[in-house]
């Protein structure tokens, strides 16, 4: 089984075969033909060009002397051109400096003709495996980059794409981002979407909650420290910074930041320098910041909170995400995406919303936004037994909008008929056991049922 598969791999390798001597050249292309791979063959270096520029290749095998160049100095040109080709160069007179010169250019291996013809194949086996291995890792790269890209931004409202358009624009840059907006807008989603958009894609994108630790122990967090710099640190530790070398940091909550922290910060975005904690010695940084925040900062340095001069630094770019309510027309397209993703993980078929569900989601006012969203979409799925999400299983307090009772919870009539409710939900129906729980008469419970429409 293995066998196969790595013969079924052979025809994913593309080579091509350079050599200005026919004979050799067409003896060559037979050979390894016959060991399954796909070889083009040309006799020229211009030739050469012209294949690359308009087929794939993966593998290049290149005579050292040809009549229109040098193979040695063309595998410099290809490996700057075409990172992820890689090259055997052949030649028919062994020359170390050639052999040497070639390798550092970017070559995989040099051979030579005639008396390392038995090493050809076992060696394009070993580059075919080092290829795969890439088409594979460039692969996961780009499935990475779709779950966490713009695509996994759900929206076609005005506010939204706005939003997306203005991160797309500063995604591949270096500037500093500041993501404004209500918590569970999702500024962690659009940071995400920012970094595996951005030349750091690669690199580590390492996130830090602001709001989460004390000052010393955030400090340490983000810079990390020396043994020995306070009770407890027995060894030294990275901080976030150094972890998120050559990528991106996103701070969320960046409001949170203690006073006396900011200054740091903002040495960090001036300078690209930091200093450990309980370390005298100043430590270089490349990191990309992306800061987010559900409070006025504008507000916060008028009464003294937070530094005028770090927000200008952290603002270079700001994208204000709008909340779920100024977006209305997005919430059915989210919560259909909620439902697949937890019928999903529940293995569940519902397959729809029903119009009078979505006609609530639409209603409520989501102060906790997409954030609240999921979180009630996981709950309706985990209650819902039949194929279609009814309105019974959204929260009760999603369900008063249908009996236009949302503006009065607090009058008796609306708070008893929310009780019935959740009674008769918690009880899956059964009348019985709801009036048991109420301690109230079946009578009773069946003519409250019929006063407030209770289906």
């Amino acid at each position: 089984m293995i066998a196969l598969q790595c013969f079924k791999d052979k025809y994913l390798v593309n080579i091509l075969l350079i050599d200005d001597e026919e004979k050799l050249r067409a003896l060559l292309k037979r050979i390894i033909s016959l060991e399954g791979y796909k070889v083009t063959d040309i006799a020229t270096l211009c030739g050469a060009r012209h294949i690359l520029e308009s087929q794939q290749v993966d593998i290049v095998l290149c005579d050292v002397k040809l009549g229109d160049g040098n193979g040695v100095d063309f595998t410099k040109e290809v490996k700057d051109k075409y990172p992820g080709i890689e090259i055997i160069l052949l030649t028919a007179y062994g020359n170390l400096p050639d052999g040497i010169q070639a390798i550092k250019n970017g070559a995989f291996d040099y051979l030579v003709k005639g008396n390392d013809n038995d090493k050809i194949i076992p060696l394009l086996s070993r580059v075919s495996e080092k290829v795969a291995l890439q088409k594979r890792v460039v692969k996961l790269e780009q499935q990475l980059g779709n779950q966490n890209g713009f695509d996994k931004i759900i929206g076609d409202s005005p506010e939204i794409q706005n939003a997306v358009q203005l991160a797309r624009k500063v995604a591949p840059t270096e500037a500093a981002v500041l993501l404004t907006g209500e918590t569970g807008t999702g500024k962690e989603v659009f940071a995400q979407a920012i970094h595996y958009n951005s030349p750091h894609l690669n690199q580590n994108f390492v996130a830090l909650n602001c709001s989460a630790f004390s000052k010393d122990l955030l400090e340490s967090e983000l810079f990390g420290h020396k043994a020995g710099a306070f009770t407890g640190a027995n060894k030294d530790k990275k901080g976030l910074v150094e972890e998120a070398k050559g990528g991106t940091l996103f701070l969320d909550e960046i409001g949170e930041m203690p006073l006396e922290l900011q200054p740091k910060l903002l040495r960090l975005l001036e300078n690209g320098t930091y200093i450990k904690v309980g370390d005298t010695k100043e430590q270089k940084a490349n990191v990309r910041v992306i800061a987010a925040t559900n409070r006025n900062l504008q507000q916060e340095i008028a009464e003294g909170k937070f530094r005028s001069d770090l927000y200008y630094r952290i603002a270079v770019f700001s994208i204000e995400l709008p909340a779920l309510r100024e977006r209305v027309q997005d919430i059915p397209l989210l919560a259909r995406h909620f439902l697949e993703v937890y019928t999903g993980k529940t293995n569940k078929s519902i397959k729809e919303i029903s119009k009078d569900a979505i006609g609530l989601l639409k209603q409520h006012d989501w102060k906790g936004n997409v954030r609240e969203l999921k979180n009630v979409m996981e709950r309706a799925v985990i209650l819902e037994d039949s194929n279609i999400l009814q309105p019974e299983s959204l929260p009760f307090e999603i369900q008063q909008c249908k009996s236009g009772h949302k503006s009065s919870l607090y009058h008796l009539a609306s708070v008893e008929e929310f009780h019935i409710r959740k009674m008769l939900q918690h009880t899956h129906g059964n009348k019985a056991e709801a009036a048991r729980l109420m301690d109230i008469g079946l009578a009773t419970l069946y003519r409250k049922i019929e006063e407030y429409g209770i289906k």
